[in-house]
């Protein structure tokens, strides 16, 4: 299974187009957050990406109007895996990543997905994977802009950070 995982584009729809353009084959699009303006236009130019796209509302987007927009998700994959995914905010993501973690593992998963720091991460930790695409709109630190290439399958679960 391949997932796309996007956060943090902050109005930057060429780059959210770019993502989406080389990756239509994805089975699944997962936007973390702070995307808004750019899902509900990127919906418009591309409506089968409706049915491959789980949009979590970010702190800067207020009233999303994205379909099926939540604040946190849990997401059961092939393989017995299970992403539990936030924009992190509500954990304080930028201090510590312990929180969202907890909640994940009482949530039964195994994946953790979060953006909100602009940062890519990617960690495995006590059978967590600690993941974050970083930013594909306001990349800090001097990165590049960022998304992540998630592949799942039988033989387990390969994280890639790709800068655009």
């Amino acid at each position: 299974m391949k997932i796309i995982v996007l956060s943090d584009s902050h109005l930057d729809l060429q780059a959210v187009k770019k993502v989406i353009e080389l990756h239509e084959d994805a089975d699944l699009f997962i936007h973390l957050g702070d995307g808004e303006r750019e899902m509900n236009l990127l919906l418009q130019s591309h409506p089968w990406l409706g049915e491959k796209l789980l949009y979590l509302k970010g702190n800067c987007d207020a009233g999303t109007r994205v379909p099926q927009t939540q604040e946190r998700l849990i997401y059961t994959l092939p393989y017995g895996h299970r992403i539990f995914a936030a924009h992190g905010d509500a954990f304080r993501v930028k201090f510590t990543t312990a929180p969202i973690i907890m909640e994940a593992m009482r949530s039964g998963c195994d994946i953790v997905l979060f953006g909100h720091t602009h940062i890519p991460v990617t960690r495995y930790e006590d059978g967590m994977y600690i993941l974050n695409p970083g930013s594909i709109g306001l990349p800090v630190e001097g990165n590049p802009p960022t998304y992540m290439l998630l592949s799942v399958s039988e033989k387990g679960v390969l994280p890639n950070v790709v800068s655009l």
